[in-house]
């Protein structure tokens, strides 16, 4: 990481580093209203986006992209949208495996000119494979040593109405950075990694922390 990363802004406040953030909402106009502004900025900037979406959201979410005022399909042609399929990134071999996407999000971070890249990770596929939840959860305070190499800007976009509240405590607890309620705050419940997974490994390796549906 250099010693100077570029600044952003999302959620009425600047990012600080390292930029790994969850996001809760409670709807996508909710999503898109927040996110909107800084996924526009990026790409404005010329820095990469990558997102990472269903597969029956994925029209939905370039219509949104559109509507507000961005041309996706050329930031597509031209390489600087990567729009990618969520069980394609994170089930890809068949099932989750932590080790394959450290690798994957190394690959991902900070490969353009620029210096970083503007990644938006919707996280719903979980809902559809509640045995992953642990291992998702354990990923999320794993993979915050890869951002705090890198500048990139990371938003793992969660709804609240899907996960229930101890998954949504679990992921708030991986993530330094918070968006709730519309705003970007520090978050005040993050625990270091390495502290965080003892406490998972001591609640039972392979169990779920709860349901992932809402409650």
């Amino acid at each position: 990481m250099s010693t100077s990363a570029q600044p952003i802004s999302i959620a009425g406040a600047e990012l600080t580093h390292p930029r790994h953030i969850c996001a809760f909402f409670n709807s996508e106009d909710e999503e898109y209203r927040v996110l909107m502004p800084f996924i526009r900025d990026g790409l404005d900037c010329g820095q990469k986006a990558v997102h990472v979406v269903s597969s029956d959201r994925r029209d939905r979410h370039v219509g949104r992209l559109s509507a507000g005022g961005i041309d996706a399909s050329a930031a597509q042609d031209s390489g600087q949208l990567d729009l990618r399929i969520d069980t394609d990134v994170y089930l890809g071999n068949g099932g989750f495996d932590g080790d394959r996407m450290l690798q994957a999000f190394e690959r991902m971070a900070s490969k353009t000119a620029e210096g970083l890249s503007r990644i938006v990770c919707q996280m719903a596929w979980a809902i559809d494979h509640p045995s992953c939840i642990h291992d998702l959860i354990a990923f999320e305070a794993r993979v915050n040593d890869v951002w705090a190499r890198h500048e990139d800007a990371v938003v793992c976009v969660y709804d609240l109405a899907k996960f229930s509240g101890a998954v949504v405590m679990d992921v708030m607890r991986t993530h330094p950075m918070i968006i709730v309620g519309g705003t970007l705050q520090r978050n005040p419940f993050f625990v270091p990694p390495a502290e965080f997974l003892r406490e998972l490994e001591e609640r039972g390796i392979g169990q779920p922390p709860a349901s992932g549906i809402g409650v």
